[in-house]
C-alpha cells in the first residue's frame, strides 16, 4: 500500500492515536479557553454525581419521621437546620449549616417491583425506570455520564466521563451498562479511577495509566510523520482533515499537564484534605473536585466510605447495604463497615466539604452535586439480631445543588411512615431530565448530525427546583 492509498484509520495509526481517541473509554478530546497566565480554565458545566452504592435508609437520613412509632423511625433523631422543615440525621453536624446550598427531595420513586441493586440502579443511571434487565440482558440505554461526554465533551482534558472507584465484587451491585457507555459506544464510557487499593487516601495513590507522562520524542516523530502524509495529499480529504484536526486537539491535551496534576493531592494543603475527610469517600470528593477543575465533564463518585478498623467488610460498592444481621453484616444503627454509626459522620464530613469548598472557589453555581442511592430501605426495622433494613425502592431521597439548584429547598413529600411519596414523586426519568437540563443538555430532539442519540429520557425537568 502506497502513501496515496492510506486511509484515515492508517493515518491514525500513524500518528498513535487510533487506539488512544477511538477505544479508550470517556476520551473526547478538544481545546479551551486560557486565562491571562496561560492557564486552562475550568469547564462550562458540570457534575459531580455521588452513588451512595447499596441504597441508604431515607428514614435514617434526610426523611426522618420522628412522630414514627420506634420499629418505623429508628434510633436517631433529626437535627436543627437552617431550613425550618428540612429534617435530617442528628449525625450530619456539619451539613445541617448548609441546608440553605442544597434542595432535598424527599419523594424519589421506582416504578413497578424493581428492588434489586442491578435494576434499580440500571434505571437510575440511564433516566428510564420502565427498562428493566431482561435474561441477564440490559436494553442499550447509555449512562447519563455517557450522554455528557457525548453532548458536551471535554474540551480541556482526555476524560469527559469519569468514575472514581468502580464498584466491585458481586456483580449484583453494578449496573449492567457502566463500563461499556451503552449504545453510544465505549468511547463515552466512563475512565475508572482507583480501587480498593489504590484511592487517594492512600499514600502511594497512582492515577489510570491514560494520564502517565507522554514520551515528548515520540510524539514529535508522528507529528512529523503525519505533516509528510498530509502533504502528499490527505490534507485535500476533508474527512482526513476532521481526523487531522482531532490529532490536533490530542497533541495539545497531551502536552497540557492540567490533567494529570488533578492527581498530585499532595498539592492541596494538609487543612483541606482533612477537612474533606482522610477516608476513601472524603478525598475522592476532593479528587472530584480537582477533576472538575481540570475540564472533566461527568465524574461520578462511588460513596464507598472505607472500612471500620474492627471491621473489615464490603468491597467498595456497597457502604449503604445496611441490612443488618440477616446478612451478616452488623448492626445497621452501629460503628461497623455497614453501619450508620460509621458511615453518617464520614458522608456529613465529605459532602459538607465539597458544598463549601466549591462555593468558596466560585465553583458552585457551574457545578451540579447530586447525592442519591439507587433506593431507599424499609421503613420498618427488621426483628432481627442486629437490626436492619431491607431495600424499598417506592420511596427515597436525593439531594440535589449547583448549577442553578435553588438552595434551601424540600421538594416532594413522603407519607408518616415513609413507605411512599404523598406528594410530587419523582421517577430516574425526571431527576435524569432535571440533570441534563442543570447541565445545558437538551431533552426533546436534540441536534445530533451523526443520528447517534436516541431518547435521552421521557422525563421532563422539574423546574421547581431551579432558583
Amino acid at each position: 500500500m502506497n502513501e496515496l492509498e492510506m486511509n484515515r484509520r492508517q493515518a491514525l495509526i500513524a500518528s498513535g492515536l487510533g487506539t488512544l481517541s477511538l477505544g479508550m473509554p470517556g476520551v473526547v478530546m478538544g481545546s479551551d479557553k486560557v486565562d491571562a497566565s496561560g492557564k486552562a480554565v475550568r469547564a462550562e458545566k458540570s457534575c459531580i454525581f455521588i452513588l451512595l452504592c447499596g441504597g441508604p435508609s431515607h428514614l435514617d437520613t434526610w426523611d426522618m419521621k420522628p412522630e414514627a412509632p420506634l420499629d418505623y423511625r429508628g434510633p436517631y433523631m433529626p437535627i436543627a437546620t437552617k431550613v425550618p422543615g428540612m429534617r435530617i440525621n442528628e449525625m450530619h453536624t456539619e451539613l445541617a449549616k448548609l441546608t440553605d446550598e442544597f434542595t432535598l427531595i424527599n419523594s424519589m420513586s421506582h416504578p413497578g417491583a424493581i428492588s434489586n441493586h442491578f435494576d434499580a440502579m440500571h434505571n437510575l443511571l440511564s433516566g428510564q425506570s420502565n427498562k428493566r434487565v431482561q435474561q441477564g440482558m440490559a436494553n442499550e440505554q447509555p449512562y447519563l455520564g455517557s450522554f455528557v461526554a457525548k453532548m458536551r465533551p471535554s474540551k480541556r482534558n482526555f476524560v469527559s466521563n469519569a468514575w472514581l472507584i468502580k464498584c466491585v465484587g458481586p456483580p449484583v451491585f453494578c449496573a449492567p451498562n457502566i463500563g461499556i457507555g451503552g449504545y453510544l459506544g465505549s468511547a463515552f464510557a466512563p475512565v475508572f479511577v482507583g480501587s480498593a487499593n489504590n484511592h487517594p487516601a492512600m499514600k502511594n495513590f497512582k492515577p489510570p495509566e491514560i494520564y502517565a507522562p507522554y514520551d515528548e520524542q515520540r510524539l514529535e516523530q508522528r507529528k512529523s510523520v503525519l505533516r509528510h502524509l498530509e502533504s502528499k495529499r490527505l490534507d485535500k480529504d476533508q474527512t482526513v482533515k476532521d481526523w487531522s484536526d482531532l490529532r490536533e486537539k490530542t497533541y495539545e491535551a497531551l502536552t497540557r499537564a492540567e490533567g494529570r496534576r488533578a492527581f498530585n493531592m499532595e498539592e492541596e494543603p494538609v487543612k483541606v484534605r482533612e477537612k474533606y475527610g482522610m477516608h476513601p469517600l472524603g478525598q475522592n470528593l476532593l479528587l472530584a473536585r480537582r477533576m472538575v477543575e481540570s475540564g472533566v465533564r461527568f465524574v461520578t463518585v462511588n460513596g464507598w466510605t472505607g472500612q471500620a478498623e474492627y471491621d473489615k467488610k464490603g468491597p467498595p460498592s456497597s457502604s449503604w447495604d445496611m441490612h443488618g444481621g440477616n446478612m451478616g453484616m452488623g448492626n445497621a444503627f452501629g460503628n461497623g463497615s455497614y453501619g450508620m454509626g460509621f458511615c453518617l459522620p464520614r458522608l456529613d464530613q465529605a459532602l459538607a466539604a465539597l458544598l463549601s469548598d466549591l462555593k468558596d472557589r466560585g465553583m458552585l453555581d457551574n457545578t451540579l452535586v447530586v447525592v442519591t442511592g439507587e433506593f431507599g430501605r424499609t421503613p420498618n426495622v427488621l426483628k432481627q439480631d442486629p437490626p436492619g433494613r431491607q431495600h424499598w425502592p417506592r420511596c427515597f431521597s436525593s439531594i440535589l445543588a449547583g448549577a442553578g439548584i435553588k438552595g434551601g429547598n424540600v421538594y416532594g413529600k413522603s407519607n408518616k411512615y415513609g413507605q411512599y411519596p404523598t406528594h410530587n414523586p419523582v421517577r430516574p426519568e425526571e431527576l435524569a431530565a432535571t440533570i441534563y437540563h442543570a447541565l445545558d443538555i437538551p431533552i426533546s430532539n436534540p441536534q445530533d448530525p451523526t443520528g447517534l442519540l436516541r431518547t435521552l429520557t421521557t422525563g421532563k425537568p422539574i423546574m421547581e427546583l431551579f432558583g
